[in-house]
């Protein structure tokens, strides 16, 4: 073999840091010891990986090609040293999911998930769908768990579990009373509602479709429990998933309001790089988070 998996870390580490002496320090190597190990790369094989921009080392066309292969590549090895060294086949897993499935779903899948297996570690990083897919695009994450479709030839996006919107309000809203909303009431509405770029924000939208140049937008917020308290402080009505709002409609804080001439139903998606290796960690995550009902 003509290349060293410690060469494919430093090609790895300066393509996420841009930065050779950065680089380095992540991998607790000397500054001259990463540049020598990516020379060495790219004078044997001839080639050029990075454009210099300023102090920045930036991937050129070849090194982002070459980049994804190298991940799957580092994937492999390190999963090849846990079986070796922990007698496991699972290890970590750095999972991004997105506030609704973060806060409400993921946390009691993970407990299971390392319930069965007992030398597994899951990180779970919590942001909006854009934010998340950013982050798988990069390498940063394994897999992702969104609300929000995605188009990008980069992912693979896979549908997960179908979900349903709920609208919402204060008991001592006036619309409380009424419980069916027309489009009329809809419009006529103060609503306090997710921040573009969310998956439940964008499913409101194509919910609304047609009177979303009409609807009155009061607040715009990015965490599910500040829309919920603004609601109950009677700000105005909400929409989140219902699986957000089960403890609230228990007991009372909150009151449910319907609008059935609407399509409130949406999926939950898997999203994770084309090219990312399929450990057995990752497909043990996937198998727990369809195998969850709740």
């Amino acid at each position: 073999m003509h290349y060293t998996l410690r060469q494919i870390e430093v090609f790895l580490a300066t393509a996420h840091f841009e930065n050779v002496t950065q680089a380095a320090n992540s991998l607790s190597m000397s500054q001259s010891a990463a540049s020598s190990a990516l020379q060495d790369l790219e004078q044997r094989f001839e080639m050029q990986l990075f454009d210099r921009a300023g102090k920045r080392l930036q991937l050129n066309e070849l090194g982002k090609s070459l980049r994804p292969r190298a991940e799957a590549l580092m994937a492999q090895a390190r999963e090849f040293e846990r079986i070796l060294t922990l007698h496991s086949d699972i290890g970590e897993i750095k999972v991004g999911a997105t506030l609704t499935i973060g806060n409400y779903l993921a946390v009691a899948i993970m407990a299971d998930f390392m319930k069965q297996h007992q030398g597994a570690r899951v990180s779970l990083t919590v942001e909006n769908t854009a934010a998340i897919a950013s982050r798988v695009k990069n390498f940063e994450l394994d897999v992702g768990l969104v609300e929000g479709e995605l188009q990008d030839a980069v992912l693979e996006v896979t549908p997960w579990r179908s979900d349903t919107l709920a609208l919402f309000c204060s008991p001592q809203h006036p619309l409380a009373a009424q419980g069916v909303l027309d489009d009329e009431a809809l419009m006529s509405a103060q609503w306090i509602v997710r921040e573009a770029g969310s998956g439940t924000r964008q499913a409101f939208d194509r919910a609304m479709h047609g009177l979303l140049p009409r609807l009155q937008l009061r607040l715009e917020l990015q965490h599910t429990e500040a829309i919920k308290r603004a609601v109950e402080a009677n700000l105005g009505i909400g929409c989140l998933s219902a699986i957000t709002l089960q403890e609230a409609f228990a007991r009372g804080s909150l009151v449910e309001l319907k609008a059935p001439q609407r399509d409130w139903h949406r999926q939950f998606y898997f999203i994770l790089h084309r090219q990312k290796y399929r450990s057995a960690g990752i497909q043990s995550w996937l198998t727990a988070c369809r195998n969850y009902h709740r």
